[in-house]
């Protein structure tokens, strides 16, 4: 009985650091300020809690070599261009599209993990890579650059791509070093590249929009990804991956209830094959693993 009980807290606890997560969407269209200005403020906010966070549960920063110091500075450098490209993203569309067409990035990593390890390519994939392509047919199916939702939909998957590649750079780090401490790195790497964007913003907008720039750091950022990281203790990586698959009908959602978003049928169907295609190469991958 209390395994069980156990067990379920451990799912509620997922769950809810996927819900945590999933605010980025409808915190980020909330947002009036650009994107690079509130990818700055985020991680300078995100950064500070995360240090002292590292500094009161003991956790070590220190970086073994400079190749994983260069490592690090680039997952930051991607991990940028991930949060900047993702909320372009949501600045020229909804929350649905934007996150739809995020979550293209499992089935992206299996084409790129072949391509830069030394790992097997499954001929699966190739129907997985056209169930997506179908889905962010739907999602846009107007080629035109003049078009928000196709510029929205182009960004997003920039977004995955950008993401992919700090995944699968980050791969072997994650085993050497703790997560909380991989991500204070990045995040202190994106805020000092972006800090230009001072000097092309007003202060006073930014104080204006305080609030939900703090959700966004400390809410979203810290505890939805430190609670995220957590999990892994209760489940496998592979797990936790196929859960978190609901992030964005969880976004969705937030995005229909405090900012009115309904999702057209189009964009229903078109995240619909795209989340099928992420939910199989999930099970892919755990048999794999099990294998």
């Amino acid at each position: 009985m209390q395994e069980k009980q156990r067990y379920l807290t451990n799912i509620l606890q997922l769950n809810f650091a996927v819900f945590l997560i999933s605010t980025s969407g409808a915190l980020g269209r909330y947002i009036t300020l650009d994107p690079v200005v509130t990818i700055f403020y985020r991680c300078l906010l995100a950064v500070i809690v995360f240090y002292l966070y590292c500094r009161w549960k003991r956790i070590s920063l220190k970086v073994e070599n400079k190749r994983d110091l260069l490592k690090m500075i680039l997952g930051g450098i991607l991990m940028g261009g991930h949060w900047v490209t993702y909320f372009y993203s949501l600045k020229f569309s909804s929350v649905a599209i934007a996150l739809l067409s995020l979550f293209t990035y499992p089935v992206i990593t299996a084409f790129l993990e072949p391509i830069l390890f030394s790992v097997k390519f499954n001929k699966i994939h190739i129907g997985l890579g056209l169930l997506v392509l179908a889905g962010i047919y739907f999602l846009s199916p107007e080629f035109d650059l003049e078009n928000d939702y196709f510029l929205a939909v182009i960004f997003g998957i920039t977004s995955a791509f950008f993401y992919s590649f700090r995944n699968l750079l980050m791969k072997r780090e994650v085993e050497r070093y703790n997560g909380t401490a991989l991500m204070f790195y990045q995040i202190l790497v994106v805020a000092i590249f972006l800090i230009p964007s001072i000097f092309y913003s007003e202060f006073k907008l930014v104080l204006a929009q305080w609030k939900p720039l703090l959700l966004l750091a400390v809410l979203t950022t810290c505890i939805g990804h430190t609670l995220f990281l957590k999990s892994f203790r209760n489940f496998s990586i592979s797990t936790a991956s196929i859960m978190s698959s609901i992030q964005p009908v969880y976004g969705i959602m937030i995005g229909a209830i405090f900012l009115g978003e309904i999702p057209a049928m189009k964009t229903v169907i078109g995240g619909t094959l795209i989340i099928s295609a992420v939910i199989i190469e999930s099970l892919l991958a755990v048999r794999k693993k099990k294998a």
